[in-house]
């Protein structure tokens, strides 16, 4: 991962960014909740957003750089 990238972390801040065509490529856990990620995924597909998949919220949020699970990021334009 960049590291010169801006990143949002969690289902809200990735669904703002999505929303305000601030997001170039998303991050969604596999064994996040599908209620969680659904709504994401979907914005997605709507906006031709690239999706890359981590197995687990352990291993997305170790490469965003943070020490507890993550079900969605973000990077910033």
């Amino acid at each position: 991962m960049e590291d010169n990238n801006k990143i949002v972390i969690g289902k809200k801040q990735t669904l703002r960014a999505l929303q305000r065509d601030e997001a170039e490529r998303v991050y969604i856990s596999k064994d996040a909740d599908l209620h969680v990620t659904r709504e994401i995924t979907d914005v997605c597909g709507e906006k031709g957003i690239k999706i890359t998949y981590f197995d687990t919220m352990k291993e997305l949020g170790a490469s965003v750089g943070i020490s507890v699970n993550a079900a969605a990021a973000a990077v910033l334009k």
